[in-house]
């Protein structure tokens, strides 16, 4: 029955000029031809199909077949004639179809797809699809875009096969899909480098842009979060092959990408580029240089004219944004302590400290302190107690170490709102110790160590004001007489002997001053075996002012100290008499 109203309406159009079809005859081949399908007839439909009397019927007609030749597909199983049939059907359909209605039917049928069923319908119309895309004259660069996009999309809420059995199974096809788009693309991708060789006119941005955002995409996913070690058992890795494939077939986009990233004045040969690198590239980068130097998938084709520092400058900045994107996807409070038994857990804010420190670039330096940050936030209670300790020990460095006691304080304040016992009572106590001191006593360098001294003041302070002595929750009180004998008698011993010191300089250079000028002498400085420029008599003198200013900012908060603890201690004395 639909074979033979298949076949009217077959002999109804045949006779018809290509310009006299119409709407009802789309409707009622569509209807007839997926009856067809339905009913098990796909081998008189092929017939149908491979008649050269019907090739204009076909190329208009044809493509309202994909959605129900793609069911009909999933309804046979492996090696079942009629699936065969049907496949038959969809290879002529992609041969004789108009290539842009046929290309709006595929990538329709890939929109709709969802679930487990997407990575078998993306591999089954891959094929077609590519036919059509070669095909095409007219916006080729857009529409194969648009079908990269539509297909990447569609693949990234599914999970990424991570262990061994999950990579083995692959049982949503992902492994096997992300293979079978990147031998999608390949035509295209050599057809940019090819025409690039053959002529340096050649221009085609829009295509090399489509491309590029396909690279940066499957560099994102599922590379980024992808298990891509060698696995005993699996001879070829499909990831580490997929990303191999990756960057070998689009080295000459990807290398143009890189080479530019983070520029100071980054000449794109389109602007469009620009807004790519800016929006997306942070993370797909990252990955890019932990393929290439770390796991080492396609270096052979990577340019060796970048020196090793050029390299460790721009992959600088890629670890970072890798680091701070993972620490982003992480609720704050959510990373427990026992991580810390792990090595790298504490070798990673080491290594931030040296860059905030050591990196003579402002903006890493600057990067890394907000990372640091995030890294903390990230951590339970017990956790930051570790970490600050940690780094209060191996920091050497007072603006660092000025920096976690503001940490400190800070939990603290939230541990007198909602109690924790890790930033109260013994364990405060403990931390206070590191914390309210002088590594060297009185003979401490004051100036240097300011960063530090003055964020242990603040603490103190605040210490004294929010924690009365009758409820000693922080048992700052308890230990109040070990905080003067090791922490506060020593600073203010050290003032003294500072601030004489300085001002015995000032007086100094000031006598000697009309001497200096008389001369011409002026003071000389060695850094690191270079010299620096000289200092006149006038600018020794504001650097010590300076000094002096520093220590007078250290006094007078170490004496709002000493005022708020002896006022408080008298008001519990007065109580008790």
């Amino acid at each position: 029955m639909a074979v033979d109203e298949l076949q009217a309406i077959i002999q109804r159009c045949q006779i018809l000029e290509e310009a006299d079809f119409k709407g009802e005859d789309f409707n009622l081949f569509q209807v007839a031809g997926q009856k067809c399908l339905e009913d098990g007839h796909a081998a008189q439909l092929l017939e149908v199909i491979q008649n050269e009397k019907n090739k204009v019927i076909i190329k208009n007609m044809g493509w309202n077949l994909i959605s129900p030749l793609v069911r009909c597909i999933f309804m046979y199983k492996q090696g079942d004639d009629k699936r065969e049939q049907c496949l038959r059907i969809l290879d002529q359909l992609a041969q004789l179809c108009n290539p842009k209605e046929l290309f709006l039917g595929l990538l329709e049928q890939i929109e709709q797809t969802s679930g487990e069923q997407v990575c078998q319908t993306v591999m089954l119309l891959l094929q077609p699809l590519q036919t059509v895309l070669l095909k095409l004259q007219n916006k080729k660069a857009y529409s194969v875009g648009l079908s990269l996009a539509m297909i990447m999309n569609q693949l990234t809420p599914l999970p990424v096969p991570y262990t061994k059995q999950q990579i083995q199974e692959d049982k949503l096809g992902l492994c096997q899909c992300c293979n079978a788009v990147v031998d999608f693309a390949k035509p295209f991708v050599n057809e940019v480098v090819k025409n690039t060789e053959k002529s340096s006119e050649y221009n085609d941005m829009e295509l090399k842009e489509e491309l590029i955002k396909f690279c940066m995409k499957s560099l994102k996913y599922p590379l980024l979060t992808a298990q891509l070690e060698q696995l005993e058992g699996i001879e070829e890795h499909p990831f580490r092959h997929f990303a191999t494939e990756i960057i070998v077939s689009a080295v000459e986009i990807i290398t143009v990408l890189f080479v530019h990233h983070k520029s100071k004045s980054p000449h794109w040969e389109n602007q469009e580029f620009a807004d790519i690198e800016q929006k997306n590239s942070a993370d797909s980068l990252a990955c890019l240089s932990y393929l290439i130097f770390v796991q080492h998938l396609g270096v052979e084709c990577f340019p060796v004219v970048f020196s090793p520092s050029y390299l460790l400058l721009r992959n600088m900045t890629h670890i970072e944004d890798l680091f701070e994107s993972c620490l982003l996807r992480m609720d704050d409070n959510s990373l427990l302590h026992h991580y810390l038994e792990f090595r790298d857990f504490i070798n990673v804010p080491q290594d931030l400290v040296k860059i905030m420190t050591l990196c003579p670039m402002e903006h890493m330096g600057k990067k890394s302190l907000n990372i640091l940050q995030l890294f903390i936030d990230k951590f339970d209670t017990e956790g930051k107690y570790t970490l600050f300790r940690c780094l209060l020990k191996t920091s050497n460095h007072a603006g660092v170490e000025g920096y976690i006691i503001k940490n400190i304080k800070d939990q603290i304040h939230l541990a007198l709102t909602y109690d924790n016992i890790w930033f109260t009572g013994h364990h405060l106590i403990s931390l206070l110790d590191l914390v309210l001191s002088l590594p060297e006593g009185a003979e401490t360098d004051l100036l240097q160590n300011s960063d530090r001294i003055m964020a242990s003041l603040n603490l103190l302070r605040y210490l004294v004001i929010k924690d009365c002595e009758s409820d000693n929750q922080t048992g700052v009180w308890t230990t109040l007489g070990k905080i003067e004998q090791n922490f506060l008698k020593p600073l203010r011993v050290g003032l003294n002997m500072s601030k004489a010191h300085y001002e015995a300089e000032i007086k100094n250079k000031k006598e000697n001053r009309k001497e200096a000028q008389s001369s011409n002498t002026v003071c000389s400085v060695t850094v690191s075996g270079e010299k620096m420029p000289a200092m006149t008599t006038g600018m020794q003198l504001q650097v010590l002012h300076s000094a002096l200013f520093t220590f007078d900012l250290i006094e007078s908060v170490l004496a709002r100290v000493e005022e708020l603890i002896e006022v408080k201690t008298k008001a519990v004395m007065d109580e008790n008499s």
